[in-house]
């Protein structure tokens, strides 16, 4: 299991991916998120609920009301343009640094 603290600076890059690909409510993303980790890390409810009231005050995200195919009202999450490009940047962070903490663990410094 992977624990929340190696994944804390990550949860924003996990939901903008999701978001990227379309509009998902909370619930949704957590279901996501525990299908791509295989078991490997399960998002806490407060977790998922702060990083998106987050990524919304910055506007990088925007909610919007909609409902569940059973009726239910659910708020909706989607990427703002603004969210596009802290994806890029993140990912581009991603990059770098997988690669210089891959130079540790690899041996090569």
């Amino acid at each position: 299991m992977i624990s929340a603290d190696a994944l804390r600076g990550y949860i924003d890059i996990m939901l903008l991916s999701i978001l990227r690909r379309e509009s998902s409510y909370a619930y949704d993303m957590a279901k996501e998120i525990s299908r791509q980790a295989e078991g490997s890390y399960s998002i806490k409810q407060t977790t998922l609920y702060s990083a998106l009231k987050r990524l919304e005050g910055t506007g990088h995200v925007e909610s919007f009301p909609g409902q569940s195919k059973s009726g239910k009202p659910r708020t909706y999450y989607r990427l703002t343009d603004a969210g596009r490009e802290l994806l890029a940047a993140k990912c581009e962070e991603w990059e770098q640094t997988k690669a210089l903490v891959d130079r540790f663990v690899k041996g090569i410094v």
